[in-house]
């Protein structure tokens, strides 16, 4: 059997993924906007988010709730339209589009770093996410 070539750390940490994975696809995911993200989507003129370690496999159809950052409250819900792979370097006019701007490339790392708690590089990895607001 294929169990007999794995060590069981390997299969726990495989089972404990494919868990998550089932339990996202029949749950509602959601996504965390602090302040004052939430109110630029409500007035629609945020319509994109760059996501940096997507644990909840975003997919174009997806319906989302949005959540404030400092309660967890929802304030709306989403449809995914889009979502593209790319590293902050390579960003787009297009990926920036709909999407909150900074004065600077260092105060856009600064800022993800901040989310995050890691160091963002250009080189650092991010999901485009182009959504509606339902």
């Amino acid at each position: 059997m294929i169990a007999s070539f794995l060590d069981e750390g390997i299969i726990s940490f495989l089972i404990t993924k494919l868990f998550k994975y089932v339990i996202l696809l029949y749950s509602m995911k959601t996504l965390k906007f602090a302040e004052p993200l939430p109110s630029l989507i409500l007035n629609k003129e945020k319509n994109t988010t760059w996501r940096i370690e997507d644990e909840k496999y975003l997919s174009v159809n997806d319906v989302v709730s949005c959540l404030r950052k400092k309660d967890l409250s929802e304030f709306a819900k989403i449809k995914i339209i889009s979502v593209k792979e790319t590293t902050f370097e390579y960003l787009s006019f297009e990926d920036k589009d709909g999407h909150e701007t900074f004065s600077s490339d260092d105060e856009m790392y600064e800022t993800y770093s901040k989310y995050y708690s890691m160091e963002v590089k250009p080189e650092t990895e991010l999901k485009v996410v182009k959504f509606e607001l339902l």
